[in-house]
């Protein structure tokens, strides 16, 4: 057996006799005694191209232990040594076979952004390995609301008490993290700001980041960073030196949907080693399916200094402000407890990035499959023996479009909509929703119960019968399932027939949600009750989409994104505002039953840049009109509908027009940044404009959609655009 270390460094050959299980283990601690002397020896950047994987299947493996002394707990199973400080219960130490991976010594290195440094704290071994024969451990660092909130910096600050947990398993390859936020009814009203677990790593090791197939790459340096010039917003840098010079580099293009991506993280082209967040379960994650949160990038917090270290970072964010953002108001009266992962801090080897990407990945279905683990005990954690299961299948009923399948069918079982103890009025803001007539409306029954729109529009608001409700402008939005951080969220994917099942759900009575590719607005059933232990049958569910009248025509495909618009593939790119004026000079003119949305339509309608020589992205653009041409056999009577769905909003209002005259405008749309920050899906909704049909006539019609004058980045995404009429 055969151990390679490293070129410049002598083999080690060891012979043994597998069947010999003591031999085998005195030759594997020998190995790591070896590795770890090696790894103390060398520079850090020393390379690891260490067959640990093949050692790992090898005879018994170490016991866990845990060590501590004044100021940390040390857990150690011979393959992870992590340490963790109980003053705070950050962690100040992973070790991978004796090589550090953690960026330490400057600043955080792992942490909560809500931690205990501030109330009473206590500390405790929760799983004792020597109670156990060494199968696991785990460590708990717990802070006690006293009448100051607990966290700072970024994430804020709670009333609630806050718990921390690590745990590692004998064999495991990884260390698992925990948080419980607890708010007893009598501690104030509060809310959780941004909330995440960080993750900063020794820039000596890793140099490659992968989020998903798209952002698979080899990354800037810290040097690189530190000498960029800064566009329009300070995370935004123009590269000046290294492989991606003349690019501009921000955190922002490595966000990712939370529900689609599992397993990220950042590797090593020459150390061979990679460290990984893996989510088992989003439920604990705000905002569902659709969610997009930051995931990875270099730091980018400390200043200009062109020495900064500006480490590969990692994010798993429970509750963010950033692409339509999250909710999590607690009121005084709440009796609210949250749990928070575990989730896994993984360490592989591999000859590539890609070969250790795909053993995270397989590893995050192990995991799924784990799922709730077994060994969490002591908090709100139901095991899988206390948790239900909701069937059920879904059946299209369209008879506009009799051949509509659902594509990428999505379920899931959340709270109820509620409005808050207070006004959110935090970063990254999010919509409201309109109400609804029983004509147009949700029924609350199994065969109907569709939510078509989720707001309704400003302007000439003539409506069809039913559909009178108005949102106001201020007070408490509702909360959804897209913005709600304070509960949990069951989601799965159905099958093409429209059969789902929806595994391993608290206990409770939840709404049912379904949305699907090429479906406009979403399906949903209230007053479900999960009961512990039992399975849920459903049986067929009918769903049918909310029509206004006749469907004209329609642009785009409903599926909350704009990725099939003209370069919205190639979305995660900053600066498209800049590039827009010169792909379009003229702006959009499209031609129904003529022009194709893939590249007839670009991916985002913004302020129109006049400045060729705008560089940097600041400024402001001239109002964009896009203009849609259709002709129809006989001028219309009654009512049209201009049904638009979107998935960003950073304009204050799109005005429409239709043959030159105003028909309408939609307003009161609240900004979340989505355009700024590279975004292709934020927050979702249905704005209709509604207006008198007899502004049509036969033949030749236009209708145009105006972006008001603004800042670059001031527009809108759609997700689809849809013209009906009612005579």
């Amino acid at each position: 057996m055969k151990i390679l270390v490293d070129e410049n460094i002598p083999n080690l050959t060891v012979s043994t006799r597998p069947s010999k299980s003591s031999t085998m283990h005195r030759v594997r601690h020998a190995i790591r005694e070896y590795l770890t002397r090696l790894s103390a020896n060398l520079a850090p950047a020393v390379a690891l191209s260490v067959l640990v994987p093949t050692l790992a299947l090898s005879g018994p493996s170490s016991p866990v232990a845990i060590t501590e002394d004044d100021s940390t707990y040390t857990l150690d199973n011979g393959i992870i040594r992590a340490q963790a400080a109980k003053r705070s219960g950050d962690l100040t130490s992973i070790k991978y076979h004796g090589v550090e991976m953690l960026n330490v010594g400057n600043h955080q290195a792992g942490y909560w952004s809500h931690n205990i440094l501030r109330g009473q704290r206590s500390v405790a071994i929760t799983i004792d390995p020597r109670t156990n024969q060494g199968e696991r451990g785990e460590v708990s660092f717990k802070g006690h609301y006293d009448g100051t909130p607990l966290g700072s910096g970024p994430g804020g600050s709670v009333a609630a008490d806050i718990e921390i947990r690590y745990a590692l398993g004998r064999g495991d390859s990884g260390l698992y993290t925990w948080s419980v936020f607890d708010h007893k009814t009598n501690y104030p009203a509060t809310s959780v700001g941004e909330a995440r677990f960080c993750i900063k790593l020794n820039d000596a090791l890793f140099d490659w980041m992968t989020v998903d197939a798209n952002r698979n790459m080899k990354m800037l340096t810290a040097y690189d960073w530190n000498h960029g010039t800064v566009m329009n917003f300070k995370e935004a840098r123009r590269m000046n030196t290294g492989l991606y010079r003349g690019q501009v580099e921000h955190k922002y293009d490595y966000a990712a949907n939370q529900f689609d991506v599992r397993a990220w993280g950042w590797s090593s082209t020459t150390n061979h080693v990679g460290l990984w967040f893996i989510n088992a379960s989003v439920e604990y994650l705000s905002g569902g399916p659709t969610k997009v949160e930051l995931s990875a990038h270099r730091d980018a917090t400390f200043g200009d200094d062109p020495d900064a270290p500006a480490p590969p970072t990692l994010l798993n964010y429970w509750r963010g402000s950033h692409y339509g953002g999250s909710v999590c108001s607690i009121a005084q009266t709440d009796a609210w407890t949250k749990v928070i992962g575990p989730f896994l801090i993984y360490c592989n080897t591999g000859p590539n990035p890609n070969a250790m990407w795909k053993d995270a990945l397989a590893k995050a279905d192990r995991e799924t499959a784990a799922w709730p683990y077994d060994w969490v005990s002591g908090v709100d954690y139901p095991h899988r023996a206390e948790r239900g299961t909701v069937t059920g299948r879904l059946v299209l009923h369209d008879p506009q479009a009799p051949k509509l399948k659902p594509a990428h069918l999505l379920v899931g079982l959340t709270a109820p909509d509620y409005t808050p103890a207070r006004a959110f009025r935090g970063p990254g803001g999010f919509g409201g929703r309109g109400g609804f007539g029983s004509a147009g409306g949700p029924t609350n029954s199994v065969s109907g119960d569709v939510r078509g729109t989720n707001f309704n529009s400003t302007g000439t608001n003539f409506g069809f019968p039913g559909r009178f409700g108005r949102f106001g402008l201020f007070g408490p939005r509702p909360v959804d399932w897209q913005n709600d951080a304070k509960n949990y969220e069951f989601w799965v994917q159905g099958d093409a027939s429209g059969n789902f099942t929806v595994p391993n759900i608290r206990p409770g009575t939840y709404t049912l949600h379904a949305i699907a590719d090429g479906v406009l607005g979403e399906f949903s059933l209230s007053n479900v009750t999960v009961t512990a232990g039992q399975t849920l049958k459903l049986g067929q569910l009918n769903w049918q989409p909310v029509r206004y009248g006749t469907q004209l025509w329609e642009i785009g495909i409903p599926n909350r994104s704009g990725a099939e618009f003209f370069k919205g593939n190639d979305y995660f790119h900053w600066g498209w505002y800049l590039e827009y004026p010169k792909l379009f000079p003229n702006d959009v003119h499209y031609v129904i039953g003529r022009s194709d949305f893939h590249k007839d339509w670009f991916f985002e309608q913004v302020p129109h840049n006049e400045d060729p020589a705008n560089t940097t992205g600041a400024g402001q653009g001239r109002s964009t009109p896009w203009t849609i041409s259709f002709r129809l056999p006989r001028a219309p009577q009654g009512m049209a509908a201009l049904r638009l769905a979107l998935c960003a909003g950073d304009t204050r209002r799109l005005d429409v027009a239709v043959n030159g005259q105003p028909a309408g405008a939609v307003t009161n749309l609240i900004p979340n940044a989505t355009i700024m920050r590279d975004g292709i899906a934020g927050y979702w909704c249905e704005r209709d404009v509604d207006f008198d049909a007899s502004l049509m006539k036969a033949e030749d019609n236009t209708l145009t959609l105006t972006v008001p004058a603004g800042s670059l980045t001031s527009g809108v995404i759609y997700d689809y655009l849809r013209l009906e009429v009612k005579e």
